[in-house]
């Protein structure tokens, strides 16, 4: 799978607010931007209207919103994944990365929602090298600067919201 076709995994509850904040973007939202503009175009001169070109400004913003929902929930996992030790998406992972341990969730950062984990996409370099890995499993990743991340998983468990 390449990143614009792999699924995004979600809990139920991060689709449903996801699928709610898309729905008032969608309608509320949009015809808010709506009624803003048009009231900012009836001053007058568009050249010489902050609030004009604010209004236009927050409705791109929000149309780039709608389109990233849009994405994410086209091609969406709902569910929990097995808790078999094996590290995707959806998992809780303690890892020891370059001599420190940390423990994150392996997924879209809608899924932690308000939960206090740090998030690492599977796309991101770490979250890749560690895809389809054991508990036990060592591995590495390239960091920015060229150097190899030494990289050993303790733990893998489903996130539990």
């Amino acid at each position: 799978m390449t990143e614009t076709t792999a699924a995004t995994w979600l809990t139920q509850e991060a689709y449903d607010r996801l699928t709610e904040e898309l729905e008032y973007l969608q309608t509320v939202g949009r015809k808010e931007i709506t009624d803003r503009i048009a009231a900012a175009r009836d001053e007058g001169d568009l050249k010489e209207n902050g609030g004009y070109h604010a209004a236009r400004e927050e409705q791109a913003k929000q149309e780039a919103r709608i389109r990233e929902l849009q994405a994410k929930l086209r091609n969406v996992q709902i569910g929990t994944p097995p808790d078999d030790g094996v590290v995707e998406p959806g998992m809780v992972v303690t890892a020891v990365v370059a001599g420190d341990e940390m423990t994150f969730l392996l997924g879209s950062r809608e899924i932690a929602g308000t939960a206090d984990i740090d998030v690492f996409s599977p796309t991101s370099p770490l979250g890749a090298a560690i895809h389809g890995h054991k508990v036990g499993d060592s591995t590495t990743y390239e960091a920015p600067n060229g150097r190899q991340i030494p990289v050993e998983i303790k733990a893998a468990s489903p996130f539990q919201g």
